[in-house]
C-alpha cells in the first residue's frame, strides 16, 4: 500500500517499491553477518528454521519423496506462528474437517517435478 515502509537488501528490483509510492529503506548487506543486520532478523530466523527442517528431514527420510509434505508442515506452523497456544487446537479442527484418506494415499510419494 502507498506509504508502507519497505526495508530491503538494496537489490535493483526494489525500485518498483518507490514506483508504488512506498518508502524504501535499502540496507546494503555485502559481507555482513546476520547478527549485524537486526532489521532482517525475522527473515534470517525463517530461513534458518526452513533450512533446519529440510536438513533434518533429508537425513532422516527419503527427502525427494516427501519434500512437499515437509514444506507443507513448515508452512502450516509458519502460518500459525502468532498463536502458538492455539496451534494444537487449530490442528485438531483441521484434521477433524479433512476427508478420510487411506494409508496407501498418505504414504504415496509426491510426484516429482
Amino acid at each position: 500500500m502507498p506509504g508502507t515502509i519497505v526495508v530491503s537488501d538494496a537489490l535493483a528490483c526494489f525500485g518498483a517499491v518507490v514506483d508504488a509510492k512506498c518508502l524504501h529503506e535499502p540496507s546494503v548487506v555485502g559481507r555482513a553477518k546476520p547478527r549485524e543486520l537486526p532489521q532482517f532478523q525475522w527473515v534470517n530466523t525463517v530461513l534458518g528454521n526452513l533450512k533446519r527442517t529440510f536438513a533434518g528431514a533429508h537425513h532422516s527420510f527419503k527427502f525427494h519423496k516427501y519434500a512437499a509434505s515437509y514444506l507443507a508442515g513448515f508452512a502450516y506452523r509458519f502460518n500459525h506462528r502468532f498463536d502458538l497456544k492455539g496451534l494444537v487446537a487449530c490442528l485438531i479442527v483441521d484434521v477433524a474437517r479433512s476427508e478420510p484418506k487411506t494409508q496407501r494415499t498418505i504414504r504415496k510419494a509426491e510426484p516429482r517435478f
